[in-house]
């Protein structure tokens, strides 16, 4: 069954931001990231948010092209912190429904030959859950449809409906057990990033050589994939011969996949590109139907998954020595890094509310910015877990 049509609570804008593009940025190379955990109630003390990426160039900023409507979002925002999706318990409502797998930020359930995803508010990154951020769920659901139904040239994928702003039923099927990462620049701020292990002196990563003399934040000559496989709680980068010789794909399935992965991230620069974002590194996921059919999973080009940078600024602050403008997790991955050691303190620091509300509006100005679509806020009238209960049990039943 062909994906659904983006969710019909979306408004056109009527004129939607654009941008001028660097003509170093102008066309993408040709060849060209689930477990939950609490955090403590009880956190140390921060200095005040500053900055991550977000100041000291001189070009306008893309981000602050509609204040107003910065204004708007952040003030919502504040007004629904007390009401981010950040549980669900949908097999104790819904009949038939099976917890299958509780992930960082998606709960799925099982119903027959579906899969139920519920995409929450909970933020993630260095392998732990690290705040809610309000409407993320929804922005990370909707962004993913948008880009499922434009990627169908591409590859099929699993989505059957959406019944909810927060939910996609999708066909269940045999998930790899790898992760396509593909990157584009040398960036980010993990263990597993390539700038990381490129500044530890690393040189082939993934069976990808990588030449001296590059520097943070710098464009790959060609896009690589840099596949990871999961561990008990963490990614582990491996070669795609390793991935073959171990069994975890085969070569024929790993190929396909690859393929797949390289013109997703092409597709999705020039896609990006044309709308004043850079598309910098992203991860997909596939699975394998009973009909042998490999098909895209998960998510695709959301703010989660995937690095994204202002285009018209990222030129003048590379050369600058600057961050690039980003919009996405990254904002969050900085704030803690700067003020804790996020992978091994036990109990971490509270994210901000002025960062949280940040947050919220970056996800939401890249939905907007590259969809050239009005995100609609929901309106807070009763608890989003009842309204999922509701919209999802009736679609289960219409299946």
């Amino acid at each position: 069954m062909p994906p659904p049509a983006p969710p019909t609570t979306v408004a056109l804008l009527a004129n939607p931001p654009r941008t001028t593009l660097p003509r170093t940025l102008s066309s993408p190379s040709t060849h060209s990231t689930h477990l939950s955990m609490s955090i403590s109630s009880h956190r140390p003390r921060t200095a005040p948010l500053a900055a991550a990426g977000g100041s000291g160039a001189a070009s306008p900023s893309l981000l602050a092209a509609d204040p107003a409507r910065r204004d708007a979002v952040i003030l919502a925002a504040r007004g629904a912190m007390a009401n981010c999706l950040g549980e669900t318990h949908l097999d104790l409502v819904v009949p038939g429904l099976r917890l299958a797998a509780k992930g960082k930020v998606r709960d799925v359930y099982e119903s027959g030959e579906h899969l139920v995803l519920v995409t929450t508010d909970r933020q993630s990154a260095f392998d732990r859950v690290l705040a809610s951020i309000p409407f993320k769920g929804q922005v990370l659901n909707e962004t993913s449809l948008w880009w499922f139904n434009r990627t169908r040239h591409i590859t099929p994928n699993a989505v059957v409906s959406c019944p909810d702003k927060n939910v996609t039923i999708a066909k269940r099927c045999s998930v790899f057990p790898v992760e396509f990462v593909v990157r584009g620049f040398v960036t980010g701020s993990t263990d597993t990033s390539l700038w990381t292990v490129y500044n530890n002196g690393v040189r082939n990563y993934c069976g990808n050589v990588i030449p001296d003399g590059m520097v943070k934040n710098q464009k790959l000559a060609a896009n690589i994939l840099t596949p990871t496989t999961k561990a008990a709680d963490h990614d582990v980068p491996v070669t795609p011969d390793e991935i073959i010789k171990s069994g975890l794909m085969s070569k024929e399935d790993f190929d396909e996949a690859r393929s797949k992965a390289l013109s997703l991230f092409e597709y999705g620069q020039q896609v990006a590109l044309e709308n004043g974002v850079i598309l910098v590194d992203t991860k997909y996921e596939f699975g394998k139907t009973a009909d042998g059919t490999v098909m895209l999973i998960d998510e695709v080009h959301t703010p989660d998954s995937s690095r994204y940078w202002i285009a018209n600024s990222y030129e003048e602050r590379f050369k600058s020595g600057l961050e690039p403008e980003n919009v996405d997790k990254e904002f969050l991955r900085l704030w803690f890094k700067n003020n804790c050691n996020p992978y091994k303190d036990p109990v971490l620091p509270e994210a901000p509310e002025e960062l949280v509300c940040e947050l919220a509006w970056r996800y939401i100005f890249l939905f907007e910015t590259i969809t050239n679509t009005k995100f609609e806020i929901p309106e807070i009238q009763e608890p989003i877990h009842e309204r999922i209960s509701r919209n999802v049990t009736q679609a289960l039943r219409n299946l």
